[in-house]
């Protein structure tokens, strides 16, 4: 009891740091929290009427409101902090490593969108009952779910409570323990009332606040006269070599790391929560909760030009400023004594900067930034508890449960997920280095989420290996590689440890691609040495989706020769080669539109305008093409 007596004191005496702030600060929360509150409350009687209302908003939800709900979902508080190392430790252009998912992105917007919203399934984990069956197929759902629901969800929310941790310590000073338990108690209460309806109303509101803050953190952190305006910045000699949004292509090491790695292999190869080749998991559900295929597709396409061209240049401003003011992690220990030694890092240089903002100012970024905790963190909480209520309590412990005791277990591991959390959250150190390890762990199966809507051969066996063979891959190499080379090859070091040879020793970058190898082999060998899956779970599969294409010809040959209507299995002609044409013009009016804001913040004038005008030429054929497809589809459901 003392021991908890001390804590709580501790809690209230941290927290009374908000008493401190400026009148204009302390309003702009107030009014942050209310609202906040106000649509938790508004959407809680319907969101507990079923489990549909409360997972998937009752499939009633616009595009646009969608598309807002995945910006900000992504806008997490850990992704400015994970720009900022990158920026520091490598330059602009290390951000090649998630700006090579808009490949990705664009395939799941033209392709694989509406296959998702047709499966008509409430996860993306049921996915693999109605694709496979049969008892593999059940075990890979039961497993599936406690992977991605229980580790990976886990970790991932673990990842941004850490840095909302280092936010709030080198914004207000609140120690660890206080920052999680404030932090995490008013999303848990949010998230458990009010399902994904709350999320999803609040994620509009939030990433207006989130984006809003960043933009005028930019603008003011640049104004400081030590960084000496934009000008000033970009003069300066140590952020001058970090500015290239291009690696220097003398440097061979550096070009394959950030440039070829991520945009001739990461972007299909590797599975990654938000960016998994195919679609998938938040994606995936936001998908499922539109109105219809029209608005899942919208609403993925809005997604991918906020998150890749609007949101990056703001947090990447102040990652150079930055190294201005904070040059070494020495400056950033000497100004934070407070914070844990593990967690200095610099990823903590961003919110290192925003205390250097003014009243007012400062409370309108606090509070976006703690909205780009909530709308992630509330998103993953009802993304998990949807996983272990749909795809393991209801489907292995109680499939006669009531909606009722649904909607109760969906509240009740809300809570269980974000104790789990927490609890990780301490054990982690910096967002760049468990970003690595979340890309180790899911190489090597992103082919396999990308070909098995298009190919018949694929099955569960397909599946069960690539997970057993990246996981302890990437374990290997992440946590044994070296220690054990060490005691079988290595030498005594100057302090008698024994020390592995520098040439047993692999870069992130091998490690991705060995992991890579030997999974895409792994699986490919299983899928052919195993059986396929039953004729019946195939055309069932077909009927759903229409997936299509060459993979299915010999399903839909047999099929026909059954006596079933071929224009029940297939479209009336393929998509896919126009949405693949789609999705490489889609990649270029997002990149040239990312690259022109970067070229008019350097003044790059010739540049920028040349940039501009393909943006603006690439979203005109596209949308001249997608008209044409949309008009298709309307003549083709209604012949008169």
């Amino acid at each position: 009891m003392e021991v908890l007596r001390n804590m709580c004191g501790n809690i209230v005496s941290n927290l009374s740091a908000l008493g401190d702030l400026a009148g204009w600060d302390k309003l702009v929360l107030a009014v942050y929290f209310a609202a906040l509150f106000l649509v938790g409350f508004w959407t809680m009687k319907k969101s507990g009427k079923n489990t549909k209302e409360y997972f998937l908003s009752g499939q009633s939800m616009s595009w646009w409101l969608l598309g807002f709900s995945l910006v900000a979902t992504t806008f997490a508080a850990d992704t400015p902090n994970f720009v900022t190392e990158l920026v520091r430790t490598k330059g602009v252009s290390a951000n090649w490593s998630w700006w090579a998912f808009l490949l990705t992105g664009m395939t799941t917007v033209f392709i694989y969108a509406k296959l998702w919203r047709r499966l008509g399934v409430m996860t993306d984990i049921e996915f693999y009952e109605v694709r496979y069956g049969g008892k593999s197929a059940s075990f890979l759902r039961g497993f599936r779910t406690v992977y991605l629901g229980l580790i990976v969800n886990t970790v991932v929310m673990a990842n941004v409570i850490l840095a909302i941790i280092k936010i709030l310590n080198t914004m207000l000073g609140i120690d660890p323990a206080t920052a999680v338990v404030f932090s995490c108690g008013v999303t848990v209460l949010f998230s458990a009332v009010g399902g994904l309806s709350a999320v999803i109303w609040a994620d509009f509101i939030l990433f207006i606040i989130a984006m809003g803050g960043a933009i005028g953190a930019a603008v003011y952190l640049l104004g400081l006269p030590e960084v000496g305006g934009l000008s000033g910045l970009l003069a300066h000699e140590e952020v001058v070599k970090m500015t290239s949004v291009l690696p220097n292509f003398t440097d061979t090491d550096a070009v394959i790391a950030l440039l070829v790695i991520p945009l001739v292999v990461q972007w299909w190869s590797v599975w990654y929560p938000g960016a998994e080749p195919g679609g998938g998991s938040f994606g995936a559900q936001r998908m499922f909760a539109a109105k219809n295929e029209s608005h899942a597709i919208g609403a993925t396409l809005f997604f991918n030009f906020c998150h890749y061209a609007v949101r990056p240049w703001p947090w990447i401003l102040v990652a150079l400023a930055s190294i201005v003011v904070y040059p070494d992690l020495a400056s950033l220990r000497e100004a934070f004594p407070n914070l844990p030694e593990h967690m200095i890092r610099d990823d903590m240089a961003y919110p290192a900067m925003l205390k250097l903002l003014p009243a007012g100012l400062f409370g309108i970024v606090l509070a976006s930034l703690f909205a780009a905790f909530m709308s992630t963190v509330a998103t993953l909480l009802n993304l998990g508890s949807s996983y272990m209520v749909n795809d393991f309590y209801h489907r292995f412990i109680n499939p006669k449960a009531s909606e009722k005791q649904l909607v109760f277990q969906g509240r009740l591991w809300t809570v269980i997920l974000m104790v789990l959390a927490c609890l990780l959250a301490f054990r982690l150190q910096s967002a760049k280095d468990n970003f690595n390890i979340i890309l180790e762990i899911g190489a090597g199966t992103g082919l396999l989420f990308l070909i098995r809507w298009f190919w018949w051969r694929i099955n569960a066996a397909s599946e069960i290996a690539a997970m057993c063979l990246a996981l302890p891959t990437a374990v290997y190499f992440r946590f044994f590689h070296v220690p054990l080379c060490a005691a079988l090859f290595g030498a005594a070091g100057p302090d008698g440890q024994m020390v592995c040879p520098d040439a047993l020793k692999f870069s992130d970058g091998a490690v991705l691609l060995i992991t890579i190898a030997v999974t895409t082999i792994g699986w490919l060998l299983v899928t052919y040495l195993t059986r396929p899956t039953d004729q019946k779970i195939l055309v069932e599969f077909l009927r759903r989706t229409k997936a299509g294409g060459p993979g299915w010809k010999r399903v839909v040959d047999a099929a026909a020769a059954d006596g079933i209507d071929r224009a029940e299995l297939e479209e009336p002609s393929w998509s896919v080669p126009l949405g693949i044409l789609c999705s490489a013009v889609g990649c270029v009016c997002v990149y040239s539109s990312l690259f022109a804001v970067g070229c008019w913040i350097y003044a790059q004038w010739t540049l920028a305008v040349v940039l501009t005008a393909v943006a603006a030429a690439t979203a005109a054929v596209l949308l001249a093409v997608w008209n044409r497809v949309a008009k298709g589809k309307a003549r083709a459901a209604d012949p008169e």
